[in-house]
């Protein structure tokens, strides 16, 4: 079977019992929108490092530099043609995500321009289950629970 593979690197940014948090939004070409609260990351580019690119996209989406502290967790996530934002070819997507445990080491929170995220804000751990988040987020909170040692979602 044919299909489409994306390696995306993200962080877990939690500080003071909230988590950093950009707004991700997009449209497709029909004009469909889709948008939800993610982690900071995005995208591997040609001979990037996993670690260069989640400090790289945390830096775009947040206007912070991090520390990376290891490994949180690793998820398969496939997204079927019919689910695809953009149906490119006929097939559908396995999306491989990296998520690591980081920490802010400087910078600013700012908004990234021209992107795909439109807001960031720092948002309670505790708040989370109340926002329109994107799966990725679920999973990552679950891994950070048990790493943090606090209650899940």
């Amino acid at each position: 079977m044919d299909f489409d593979t994306r390696v995306g690197c993200y962080a877990w940014i939690e500080q003071d019992g909230r988590v950093l948090l950009p707004h991700w939004r997009e449209r497709d070409a029909d004009g469909t929108e889709y948008a939800g609260w993610t982690l900071p990351g995005g995208g591997l580019e040609h001979r990037e490092s996993p670690e260069a690119t989640c400090l790289r996209e945390v830096r775009e989406e947040t206007g912070f530099t991090v520390r990376l502290e290891g490994l949180l967790g690793v998820r398969n996530h496939w997204i079927p043609t019919e689910r695809r934002r953009t149906r490119r070819q006929g097939r559908p997507l396995h999306a491989l995500q990296v998520v690591y445990l980081a920490s802010v080491t400087g910078g600013t929170l700012t908004v990234e321009v021209d992107g795909t995220t439109d807001d960031v804000r720092w948002v309670p751990v505790h708040d989370l289950p109340a926002l329109h988040t994107v799966s990725l987020v679920d999973a990552a909170a679950e891994w950070a629970a048990a790493r943090l040692s606090r209650p899940g979602r």
